[in-house]
């Protein structure tokens, strides 16, 4: 059965009315699964149902309403997660024809906690292929159209997570961010989106791009949601080397009134300077000015190695999709070409015909930053930038609690505009990169819009681990700018 005002509800909503008894898991799912087939398939967004498991797992959350049992975080919620992010029995592609028949034999950690939470997995979200691009053109099966305006890109490279939940399909949706892949898109869509700190989420069963700041995050339609989404999967993993042990509070919980003290609200100079569009640093100043007359305290301060940022990540993050992608090679999984002429043919039509343009461009960037002669020049004084990037966040925290910064350097631009110059789409990350490079978690709500009716999105940045605050300030602010999600 069709549920009605089934995209005016969120998540908080979802599990209330089914605690209730008002709703019945298994009309969600239905209701979710012909909108993700339809509104879905229009945009883009979606590469894989996953129907079976989506009404066996709701299935499940009905049967323990019937039996008074107690309900999960997220019990009935129907979600969507990006096809980087592997679940057994369905293929997981990572918007490459390289894996396009591949299935996993095992689930990703992430799954497995949602599994846990009650969350009913309806579909796999298209994405950037290899997680590499900032507006999902680059995908092996097609862009994603955004929600707001068929003609705009909706972000990379997690696109179809953030065009999901932009367009009401499901009230929340995984996707990956290791440049920005998670907050950018969310601004460019109107949505909310998380990067957590870097270990607090596990990345066991996330395929690799660049292993040192790839992190699975959530996007959701308000920052409650983003709570509930982020609280159900984080949490130490021993199947990840990178996890930390962090003794995680229950965020949906977090969304409260902080003490008489506000926060000290930094304002970097280097994020609102020239390259940002007039009319997003317009929207952002107002945003900062509310910010300021609620009573918070404004404090302006520099993290100087920021020009450095884009170009340092960049280095960084190909040489490690290089040595990442080299497991792609026909022999063990995924497509395989020209076999019966010898390996090496193998390796190369294999790899020729199975990565995009984009991902052979960065596979190469890569191979070349760590060859012989060149890694000391490039790579390694990549990592020298990133310490002191890492360095100018860790003084800016001495001083203040949070950073409020754009999200992005413009509103979602038009399909086409920017996908023939690699250089000007690279500079769409240059505001989001320095979060991952830091390992610190970072945030975007949407804040206003355009003349012309596209979102423009607020960042704010907290020390590691500093979730807690960061949610519960976002969605001070959020209530404070009354955006409408409509």
């Amino acid at each position: 059965m069709m549920i009605k005002d089934y995209r005016e509800l969120t998540a908080a909503e979802i599990v209330r009315r089914i605690r209730a008894g008002q709703l019945k898991a298994v009309d969600l799912a239905e209701t979710a699964l012909q909108l993700a087939d339809s509104e879905g398939r229009r945009l883009n967004a979606v590469i894989t149902l996953c129907h079976q498991k989506a009404i066996s797992q709701a299935e499940q959350i009905d049967q323990k309403v019937a039996s008074g049992n107690e309900l999960p975080l997220l019990a009935g919620v129907p979600v969507i997660v990006k096809d980087n992010i592997v679940y057994s029995g369905y293929p997981t592609t990572c918007g490459s024809r390289i894996l396009e028949n591949y299935i996993s034999p095992y689930d990703a950690t992430c799954i497995k906690k949602l599994e846990e939470a009650g969350a009913v997995i309806i579909a796999k979200a298209n994405m950037d292929e290899f997680a590499m691009g900032s507006s999902n053109e680059n995908s092996a099966f097609g862009p994603v159209k955004n929600p707001v305006r068929d003609d705009l890109v909706p972000g990379g490279s997690s696109g179809g997570s953030a065009a999901v939940v932009a367009a009401g399909i499901v009230p929340i949706a995984y996707g990956s961010d290791t440049g920005g892949s998670v907050r950018q898109p969310a601004a460019l869509c109107g949505v909310v989106g998380l990067k957590p700190t870097y270990g607090a989420v596990s990345r066991y069963g996330l395929i690799a791009f660049a292993s040192s700041t790839d992190q699975i995050g959530p996007l959701a339609r308000n920052v409650a949601d983003c709570a509930l989404a982020y609280e159900a999967i984080a949490g130490f993993d021993p199947n990840d080397s990178t996890s930390a042990e962090f003794d995680h509070p229950p965020y949906s919980k977090s969304i409260e009134k902080l003490s008489t003290k506000k926060p000290r609200i930094g304002i970097p100079l280097e994020y609102v300077s020239e390259g940002i569009d007039d009319e997003v640093r317009t929207m952002i100043d107002k945003t900062i000015e509310k910010v300021d007359a609620a009573g918070y305290e404004i404090e302006k301060i520099s993290l100087p190695h920021t020009e450095y940022a884009v170009s340092a990540y960049y280095m960084i993050a190909n040489a490690e999709a290089s040595a990442n992608l080299a497991r792609y090679d026909g022999v063990r999984y995924g497509r395989s070409a020209g076999r019966e002429q010898g390996l090496d043919t193998m390796y190369s039509e294999t790899r020729s015909e199975g990565f995009g343009t984009e991902v052979k461009r960065r596979i190469m960037l890569g191979t070349f930053a760590l060859s012989a002669g060149y890694y000391e020049n490039y790579y390694r004084k990549a990592q020298k930038v990133r310490e002191l990037i890492k360095i100018d966040f860790d003084k800016a925290f001495d001083s203040v609690d949070l950073i409020l910064a754009p999200t992005s350097p413009t509103a979602a631009f038009g399909v086409g505009e920017k996908s023939g110059d690699p250089l000007q789409m690279y500079l769409s990350d240059i505001l989001t990169v320095p979060a991952n490079l830091a390992g610190i978690p970072a945030m975007s709500i949407p804040c206003d819009r355009t003349a012309d009716g596209r979102p423009i999105g607020l960042q704010i940045m907290a020390p590691a681990f500093g979730e807690k605050k960061l949610l519960t300030v976002a969605g001070q602010i959020e209530q404070m700018i009354g955006y409408n999600y409509a």
